[in-house]
Order: C-alpha cells, then sequence, then structure tokens
C-alpha cells in the first residue's frame, strides 16, 4: 500500500512520518498492493487534526478526528478508518 503524508501548518517530523506509517501498515492486509492511503494532519486554532483517505480500485474509506494531542487523534483516526473497513471485508 502506498502512503502518503502531507502536513500543513504543522512541522514535519520523523517521529510522526514513522507513526503514520507504522499505523497505515496495520492496514494492509485489508487490500491490495496498488491501494493508496493519503494521510493528511493539521492545526486549526489550538486542536490537532488528522484524516486519513484509502483508495482501492472501486472502494473509498475516509476518516478524520480531532483532538489536543496528534498522536491520540491518528489513534482516533485509525481506529474509524479500521471499523470502516472491517465492515466491508
Amino acid at each position: 500500500m502506498k502512503c502518503t503524508i502531507t502536513f500543513r501548518n504543522l512541522e514535519h517530523t520523523e517521529a510522526l512520518d514513522e507513526k503514520i506509517r507504522s499505523k497505515s501498515e496495520k492496514l494492509q492486509k485489508f487490500f491490495n498492493p496498488e491501494a493508496t492511503i493519503n494521510w493528511t494532519c493539521w492545526i486549526e486554532k489550538d486542536t490537532q487534526v488528522a484524516e486519513a483517505i484509502i483508495k482501492n480500485k472501486s472502494e473509498s474509506f475516509v476518516a478524520k478526528a480531532e483532538s489536543d494531542s496528534l498522536y491520540k487523534t491518528m489513534d482516533m483516526v485509525l481506529t474509524k478508518i479500521t471499523n470502516q473497513v472491517s465492515h466491508r471485508h
């Protein structure tokens, strides 16, 4: 699965990048190798926001979450998108 990460109004760090990639690997078992996951992370006022979009042939899955911590937000997104995927597969 190809993983693209975008940060807006947020400093890109290697730790964040690695955390997102490791979380994305957990979803690979549900998709073929051509699937893509696009992560976008940004700050709105004092809120950390993350969104993940998975595109796989004819399917798309979208999850978005907000919290005070980007790491917690990424966990919330992963939970939401895993629930969506497991209902379909």
